[in-house]
């Protein structure tokens, strides 16, 4: 299943530089090894925030909210999420 992930990352002000980078570190060894295994598909930023726009591929909505919630910059963010279906128009092969 395909789906939609808006992430938008909101770390406390008085969060400790150091503590910070620790976490962004552990938030991108995690988003590329979920990418290098297939299931974090796309990932864009959006411009002028600290949000992205991403594609997962996963099983079910259990495993999106397992992959998810694993994320260490989770507890810091505002998530949207919504399924997505290959377009009867699409032309790609590798969209379902």
């Amino acid at each position: 299943m395909l789906f939609q992930v808006e992430m938008t990352v909101k770390l406390p002000p008085d969060m400790a530089p150091e503590r910070a980078a620790e976490i962004k570190a552990r938030e991108k060894d995690y988003a590329q090894e979920l990418q290098r295994s297939g299931k974090w598909r796309h990932l864009w930023r959006v411009a002028g925030s600290y949000s992205n726009v991403s594609v997962f591929d996963v099983a079910d909505n259990a495993e999106l909210q397992e992959l998810v919630s694993n994320l260490p910059l989770f507890p810091y963010m505002e998530i949207r999420v919504k399924p997505l279906c290959r377009h009867p128009s699409s032309i790609r092969d590798d969209d379902s």
